[in-house]
């Protein structure tokens, strides 16, 4: 007992004061809940089991970590339950909302946390930043219930005086997503009324458009225009021309962004494999090669000079080779036998044999493929193509005799117009040959040969052997100038900074498509239907209409909901009558 009367009687007069000096500090409350709230997303690291958790990486993978999801969420529901004792002045709520916040607090901050992050609460800088803003938040809940909550809540802070800052600040307050509607339905929630929800939305739509004329009227005032005088060149030049400068930038941003991106802050992307392959129509392929590391061959600035001296009679060739530099191209050299057996059943021999004898169309397909490292900004890890084309007679005739052969190594069969030698690799999936850099847009010959060699066993291996018939522009280093094979010139282009990535992946198009068109349609809306507004926006005077507003208020706290019914109407009926509006919003001398 002698314990709990103290206590009782304590908490008797925090509740039932004799004298209450009511203050009003909930604003402040809300900026350290707000910089509690800020603290936990950027340094939720140091609130962790593992120290080097990153939140920004965990979200970015689709990965939501559960204790971040349990503190974002407890830190939110404590600031609406801390707007719903406001709202409602309930100081016995707030007076056991705050034992529950300070113990389990202080329980949680020094006992649980060390034990997770193995880190003691004074080694733990991030720890202590938020705890020290929550004790400054404990001592104005304090101060709050030891002098009571106001009697009367009048619209928003913010627009309690009528100047530049406060019109700044209250349309980024409004600016923010789903803070200016969630304020205004917990307000109806936890506020007593006799108006409707829509109704309510509309009172305070009314009062902040009345309010944002009444800072603009005020600064008139302060800064008047003389009548008749010419505007000036510092402002004509200052405003317009940094409106004109802004459009155009904007209509010329996705042009201007990707060129930069890519000549400026591009990044070199070499191939790490790149892969070859010739398919007989729908059978088994019969070469298969692939190029890496040093079969990948990076070309110097003095080769890639004498490359584009190959063209200079070509001007679409040249203009296509600009876009490039030495960086961007890599020659695979691709060894000439291929690197898998030729495998197929009698069965499935005789039926290629006859598809090649008859008269119907034998189409021969050659695919390639380029993979490249996928963290460095690249859309896709591996770009692809393919060509088909059909054999002519003559050639069906002699991959006959090539296959039916009795074993000698030295019939080749070639294949015309069939060998994409230059590639382009973009970012996307799909790889193509490049028409501009091939002799009237026709590819490059090639070779055929098919290899038999006897094992013990007395069992046929049999492999198809791939050559150029020319060699590339750029001549071979010497460890290469023995070896057949083919020739395969990839252009990679360049892929923009991760940083940047989230905007370099949309394309021109894209950008045009999601970014432009999406601002243009803002600002036209700011530049037309202008007349439609008149009647609301050129109100010379504001202040019976804003003291019209803030009697609703007044009324409401009061508690004479008929009269905040009849203020309401009176209200609406205001804005549905223009010749009404215009005598209530005349200036005082008229």
């Amino acid at each position: 007992m002698e314990i709990y009367l103290p206590m009782r009687q304590f908490f008797h007069n925090l509740i039932h004061p004799e004298y209450s000096a009511v203050t009003d500090v909930y604003v402040l409350m809300f900026l350290a809940d707000t910089v509690d709230f800020i603290i936990i997303v950027f340094g939720f690291w140091a609130f962790g089991k593992h120290s080097a958790a990153d939140i920004t990486s965990s979200l970015s993978e689709d990965q939501v970590p559960g204790p971040f999801l349990v503190m974002v969420l407890i830190q939110f529901g404590t600031m609406v339950v801390d707007r719903a004792l406001y709202l409602r002045k309930s100081v016995m709520g707030k007076v056991i909302f705050q034992v529950i916040l300070l113990f389990g607090i202080h329980f949680w901050m020094f006992f649980i946390l060390p034990g997770v992050t193995e880190k003691r609460f004074s080694e733990n800088t991030v720890a202590q930043m938020w705890y020290f803003v929550k004790c400054i938040y404990f001592g104005l809940s304090a101060y709050q219930i030891r002098c009571g909550y106001p009697t009367r809540v009048l619209g928003n802070f913010l627009t309690k005086s009528y100047n530049y800052v406060n019109l700044f600040l209250f349309q980024g307050f409004r600016l923010v997503p789903f803070l200016t509607e969630l304020r205004a339905v917990m307000d109806w929630v936890w506020t007593d009324t006799s108006l409707s929800l829509s109704s309510w939305i509309c009172v305070e739509d009314i009062y902040a458009h009345i309010f944002i004329l009444k800072c603009w009227r005020e600064s008139e005032k302060r800064y008047p225009q003389p009548r008749g005088q010419k505007k000036k060149k510092v402002v004509k030049y200052g405003m317009g021309g940094m409106i004109v400068m802004l459009l155009i930038c904007i209509v010329w941003f996705p042009l201007l962004f990707m060129s930069l991106v890519k000549s400026v802050a591009g990044v070199v992307n070499p191939p790490l494999d790149v892969s070859f392959e010739i398919t007989l129509a729908g059978f088994q392929p019969i070469f298969t090669m692939s190029a890496q590391q040093n079969q990948l061959q990076n070309v110097t600035q003095d080769e890639y000079t004498k490359f584009m001296k190959r063209y200079n009679n070509r001007d679409e060739a040249l203009q296509w080779l600009e876009g490039y530099m030495s960086e961007d191209l890599y020659i695979a050299r691709l060894k000439g036998n291929s690197n898998s057996l030729w495998t197929i059943s009698p069965p499935s021999r005789k039926s290629l044999i006859n598809m090649l004898g008859s008269d119907e169309e034998f189409l021969i397909t050659v695919s390639w493929a380029v993979q490249r490292n996928l963290s460095l900004g690249a859309k896709a890890e591996t770009v692809s193509g393919k060509r088909v084309t059909h054999l002519d007679k003559e050639t069906k005739k002699e991959l006959i005799k090539l296959i039916e052969g009795t074993g000698s190594n030295s019939r080749q069969v070639v294949l015309r117009d069939i060998f994409p030698r230059y590639i382009r690799a973009p970012s996307d999936s799909e790889a193509k040959p490049v028409p501009q850099l091939f002799d009237d847009e026709k590819m490059l010959d090639i070779t055929l040969e098919l290899r038999q060699v006897d094992n013990t066993s007395d069992e046929i291996h049999e492999w198809w052997s791939v050559n150029q018939t020319e060699p590339g522009p750029i001549p071979k280093r010497e460890k290469y100038k023995v070896e057949g094979g083919l020739e395969l010139y990839v252009f990679s282009d360049q892929v923009s900074p991760p940083s940047l990535g989230f905007l370099a992946g949309y394309g021109i198009m894209g950008l045009y498509a999601s970014v432009v068109l999406v601002i243009g349609k803002f600002v036209r809306e700011f530049f037309s239907g202008i007349s439609h507004t008149i009647m609301f926006e050129e109100l010379p005077n504001v202040d019976r209409i804003l003291k019209l507003c803030t009697d609703i208020f007044l009324v409401r706290e009061t508690g004479e909901l008929d009269l905040e019914e009849d203020m309401y109407s009176k209200l609406i009926f205001l804005y549905r009558s223009p010749e009404t509006m215009i005598k209530w919003t005349r200036e005082k001398t008229q």
